[in-house]
């Protein structure tokens, strides 16, 4: 994958704009940055919107507002007008079923979630296998609406690291910050990738002790049959 590939933005249908603006500002500081489309424009229906969209032919599209996170992509949302609206996917749904976001305090992050109308599913649960680490905790609440929205936290390098062709964004040292291995050209051996040396110099203690109790479970990743990252979640 380039490395020029960013999220953009997360588009989310909600069932009330204005209302659904209230909740991302208050449960995660999200801010207003235009309407695409505004409440007082004719809802589009037409047949052309119905093809490029894959939308049923009793949908219309109605408003449509950007907002942005304090870090991280912009949040579309969209008001759809017709019969054929379906319930809020849940996990085991097939599609792109949630959103999970970075946050620095999860319990204090998931207080504004609630203090905004949203509903824990649990309470915050340490994260397990290749993202493990003290401190590293996911929870799964659902929107007033019903989407569901992950928190997820992890400030403490995960194991995954030590095996891992790269890494995924954090907060700590970055893939940008440490470095990408060379492409191997034909019939040259895999280089070490070079964000894995850094990390190496980088890593405390912590992290090499849960990887020793890893390794002493027989659960440590492999790095030519490696776990999914979403282990246990």
């Amino acid at each position: 994958m380039s490395r020029g590939i960013r999220i953009d933005h997360v588009g989310v249908t909600v069932p009330d704009i204005d209302a659904a603006t209230t909740f991302f500002e208050t449960a995660l500081d999200a801010v207003f940055l235009y309407d695409v489309r505004c409440r007082t424009e004719e809802p589009r229906g037409s047949a052309e919107v119905h093809g490029y969209l894959g939308i049923p032919s009793t949908m219309a599209q109605g408003a449509i507002r950007m907002l942005a996170l304090p870090e991280g992509p912009g949040l579309e949302l969209f008001e759809y007008v017709g019969p054929d609206q379906h319930a809020p996917a849940v996990p085991s749904d097939l599609g792109w079923q949630h959103v999970a976001l970075y946050v620095d305090d999860i319990d204090a992050a998931l207080e504004k979630v609630e203090r905004a109308g949203g509903v824990r599913n649990s309470d915050p649960r340490g994260l397990r296998g290749p993202e493990a680490g003290a401190g590293n905790r996911f929870v799964y609440t659902r929107t007033p609406w019903g989407s569901t929205l992950e928190l997820v936290s992890y400030p403490t390098p995960q194991p995954y690291l030590l095996t891992a062709p790269r890494a995924k964004w954090a907060p700590w040292p970055s893939p940008t910050d440490i470095g990408f291995a060379p492409v191997p050209q034909d019939d040259e051996p895999a280089p070490v990738p070079a964000f894995r040396t850094a990390l190496r110099e980088w890593l405390d203690e912590g992290l090499l002790a849960v990887r020793a109790a890893l390794v002493q479970r027989g659960t440590v990743v492999s790095p030519r049959r490696s776990r999914r990252a979403s282990a246990g979640r």
